[in-house]
């Protein structure tokens, strides 16, 4: 089995073996309750850190700018994936809105984030003087692995299933998160086995991401910035859009699921943007171009070895000598054993 699709196989497996409805909460810290929900999504947004922070080393952006930018857009995209989520499911809350903002918090719409956390990002890059094309296509791969690990706080929520099933890796929903289709009476508990729609988001985001480093390093040089960044989009408004055929009881645009008139707006918006950036015309706009050699330090304490400075004084030798310790070993190649005098004099003398 290839690689990238043993953690697919790996989750099947797992959730194969599951027969019976999750506990929502983790554990206890006190009397405050700690969902399951949070904690992937927390682990989620971690290991998305990681991702953009080496692919921003990667590609020669400055990686620290990612510690703040990320908590922004992050909150603001979570403001925005809450909003979506109360309209999807008003009905929900239409009796205690209270809901919408004390915890626990058991909901984020997808679509709702991304157009926030993409404003949000907007604004930030332009604050800080940084191209946020450049800064999309670093994102683009994180946000699939935190979409791969936040799903499964939905599976945790008992939430984001499809409709019955008998594939061995269907899960179990207790009656009362059942949607009103599929009531405990027709549908018994212990017989009764539902598509996991949350298992198949978080598939996608897995291969999404393999994916989309994949083309950034076989490609990357010749695409434009922001290509990735619009490439996910089309990824996800795709999978977004068949999953939708699966789901009941969602908000509707004129009797159509609004989640599915977004994902083929989104699509065709990607699409065309990219065929704009890539029209013939268009052949010497700006690159990405090959990312910069990673540099590291090539001196440690270790050697002794004489170079030339310049004491300031005009004394007509132009010889001053100065002994500092260095790594030979360290050197690159044909800087050191006759590879050019590694004592040359410097500039100015």
């Amino acid at each position: 089995m290839p690689a990238p699709l043993l953690p697919v196989a790996a989750l099947v497996s797992v959730l194969a073996a599951i027969t019976v409805t999750p506990d929502p909460v983790a554990f206890q810290l006190g009397p405050i309750p700690v969902f399951w929900y949070g904690v992937c999504y927390a682990v989620g947004l971690a290991l998305a850190y990681v991702v953009i922070t080496r692919e921003a080393r990667r590609r020669g952006l400055d990686a620290r700018l990612v510690d703040n930018g990320i908590i922004i857009v992050a909150v603001v995209a979570l403001i925005g994936g809450r909003l979506y989520h109360v309209i999807d499911q008003w009905q929900l809350y239409q009796d205690d809105p209270l809901r919408i903002i004390l915890p626990p918090y058991t909901g984020l719409g997808v679509y709702g984030g991304i157009l926030t956390g993409t404003i949000a990002a907007v604004v930030v890059t332009r604050l800080w003087k940084q191209s946020f094309w450049k800064w999309a296509d670093v994102i683009a791969p994180g946000l699939f692995v935190m979409q791969a690990v936040g799903r499964w706080g939905n599976f945790f929520n008992q939430e984001l299933y499809g409709p019955p099933t008998d594939l061995p890796w269907g899960i179990a929903i207790d009656c009362e998160h059942r949607v009103a289709e599929y009531p405990c009476a027709t549908y018994p508990v212990d017989s009764t086995f539902f598509q996991p729609l949350f298992l198949y988001e978080s598939i996608s985001g897995i291969l999404g991401a393999v994916a989309l480093l994949f083309i950034a390093r076989r490609w990357g040089p010749r695409m434009r910035p922001g290509d990735l960044f619009l490439l996910f989009l089309i990824w996800y408004a795709a999978v977004r859009l068949l999953l939708e055929t699966l789901r009941t009881g969602n908000w509707t645009f004129f009797g159509v699921p609004t989640a599915m008139v977004v994902s083929v707006a989104l699509m065709a918006f990607a699409i065309v943007v990219l065929a704009i950036r890539h029209r013939p015309d268009a052949a010497g706009a700006e690159r990405w171009g090959e990312p910069p050699v990673q540099h590291e330090d090539l001196y440690d304490v270790d050697d002794e070895e004489t170079v030339y400075v310049d004491d300031g004084l005009d004394d007509g030798d132009p010889d001053d000598e100065e002994t500092v310790d260095v790594d030979n070993e360290s050197q690159p190649a044909g800087e050191h054993d006759g590879g050019g005098d590694p004592a040359r004099p410097a500039p100015g003398h």
